[in-house]
């Protein structure tokens, strides 16, 4: 259908007419400016978007970090070891270990003992004393002893255990016959080897035989081992090494004369 001359001119203007109205709203409407991307305020529960690599937020949006309290966030220090070096200079060096000591206790230097084979060195008293042992046992009779025993508090010593028993009595129960005859053989064997003088100037001065016991045995030389073993077996040497010292019969006769003792053992 064809629209005639005036209608179509009536169109073109409404056409004309609408875009000046367009145009004059467009220039009459207040600009706004245009927002970034992180401008732009998000909707409850939407993820904000992160600014690409390079693109700095814009100055105004930057709030302050708020500062976090030392004590939160300091990590945990564990205590540090002293140092070797310190700034005085002064080394930590670890303390001197103690040397163990040993149960077996500090063996003091021992005297030397003055060993005797001349009993005319020895004073008189001390002389008869030895005499008159000798002339007893040679008897055969353990009862001429007796008188040289003591009775008392100058009774000889014959046991290093006590007994109600008389020194005579306890000599015989140690001999290996009923009569005492070997007690009296050792008594004069004993009496035979050379002596030792020990104490000088104290209470307890003494001339005791044989001078083994009062030697150690380590120290004998080749003829005074010799010497040991006529009064003693291989096998009791053998045992007094291992006890450590000499324990068999021994004499012990003070200064004065007195038959101080006659035992065995240790």
């Amino acid at each position: 259908m064809q629209m005639s001359a005036d209608g179509n001119r009536l169109l073109f203007s409404s056409v004309i007419a609408l875009s000046v109205l367009f145009a004059t709203t467009a220039l009459l409407a207040p600009v706004r400016p245009a927002f970034a991307l992180s401008e732009l305020k998000h909707e409850p529960g939407e993820v904000p978007q992160q600014p690409a690599d390079g693109e700095k937020k814009p100055a105004g949006d930057e709030k302050p970090t708020p500062a976090v309290k030392e004590e939160e966030t300091a990590p945990v220090q564990l205590p540090q070891p002293d140092p070797l070096i310190r700034n005085d200079k002064a080394v930590t060096e670890p303390a001197e270990e103690t040397p163990a000591t040993t149960d077996k206790p500090v063996e003091e230097p021992q005297t030397p003992v003055e060993v005797l084979y001349d009993i005319n060195k020895a004073p008189e008293p001390v002389r008869r004393m030895r005499q008159l042992i000798v002339e007893a046992a040679a008897s055969g009779d353990i009862e001429r002893l007796r008188p040289l025993l003591g009775k008392g508090m100058t009774e000889t010593q014959v046991s290093m255990v006590e007994s109600e028993d008389g020194p005579v009595e306890t000599l015989k129960g140690q001999s290996g016959d009923p009569d005492g005859m070997e007690i009296l053989a050792i008594l004069l064997d004993v009496l035979a080897t050379g002596f030792a003088h020990v104490g000088q100037g104290t209470a307890e001065e003494m001339y005791v035989w044989p001078y083994f016991a009062e030697k150690p045995l380590a120290s004998l030389t080749p003829p005074e081992k010799v010497e040991l073993l006529r009064i003693v077996t291989a096998g009791d040497y053998s045992d007094m090494q291992e006890f450590g010292s000499y324990n068999f019969y021994r004499v012990g006769i003070t200064p004065d004369g007195q038959w101080k003792f006659f035992v065995t053992g240790e």
